[in-house]
């Protein structure tokens, strides 16, 4: 068999060895088709779930009682003048953990309307997105001002509806954060009250005793602190702020 042969020879074998080691191994097939099987409904479906999933953190953050428990402890914090102390990173997981508390109610209340029936197939994309959207309305409408969903009506200059039922959500949701900031400083501003008399109680003691030179704050910081654990300062505040939320 001359050179020609053989290189023929083994280039059939190149060829036909993939079949035969798919024949043998059965391997399962990858079929690609072009302009068939594809629903532009489906694929619309699967972009909001991607935009819903990327606005989420957004939504847990505005949407729910988040904003009030971080702003208040927050407040706590620099009340008691301890810099860092707690780490953001312990204050952000703790008010998370209060928040997940908070909206449990209507966090089972979404698994029940909308995700059961959506994993199960009795409802589409379209009414599940329309339950959450129903079951986060009626906890923010409990918990926003009047006054504040008036505030954009009055910049629109649009006619407000009889019901609140009727206010639009992308008016609701900037009037319920506006609401929840409000009450934020308004407990933060109780927390400061007994922390700045103290503030100012060491502050005269030494003026009195002549220390001009030495800061104020530094001393007073014990005494907050030890104020704030003989009052058991940690469960008097997060009390507060969840009974905020049943007014």
């Amino acid at each position: 068999m001359n050179l020609l042969g053989k290189n023929l020879l083994i280039l059939l074998a190149f060829m036909l060895a993939p079949a035969a080691f798919a024949q043998t191994s059965n391997l399962p097939g990858v079929s690609v088709s072009f302009g068939q099987g594809t629903n532009l409904v489906d694929t619309i479906e699967v972009l909001l779930l991607f935009t819903i999933l990327t606005l989420a953190p957004a939504i847990i953050i505005l949407c729910t009682s988040f904003t009030r428990i971080v702003v208040v402890l927050s407040f706590m914090r620099q009340a008691l003048g301890t810099q860092n102390m707690p780490p953001n990173q312990l204050l952000i997981g703790f008010a998370l953990f209060l928040s997940i508390f908070v909206m449990m109610p209507t966090g089972e209340s979404i698994y029940k309307n909308s995700l059961q029936p959506y994993t199960e197939k009795k409802i589409d994309a379209t009414q599940a997105l329309k339950g959450l959207e129903t079951d986060l309305r009626a906890f923010m409408q409990k918990h926003v001002r009047k006054a504040d969903i008036g505030l954009f009506y009055d910049v629109t200059g649009a006619a407000a509806p009889d019901d609140i039922n009727g206010v639009p959500t992308h008016y609701l949701i900037p009037a319920f954060i506006i609401s929840e900031l409000k009450t934020a400083f308004q407990i933060g501003f109780l927390l400061y009250i007994p922390f700045i008399v103290l503030d100012m109680v060491v502050a005269s003691v030494l003026m009195a005793m002549g220390m001009m030179m030495l800061p104020p704050m530094l001393v007073s910081m014990p005494f907050k602190l030890l104020l704030f654990v003989l009052v058991d300062g940690w469960q008097l505040v997060t009390g507060a702020i969840l009974r905020s939320f049943n007014t």
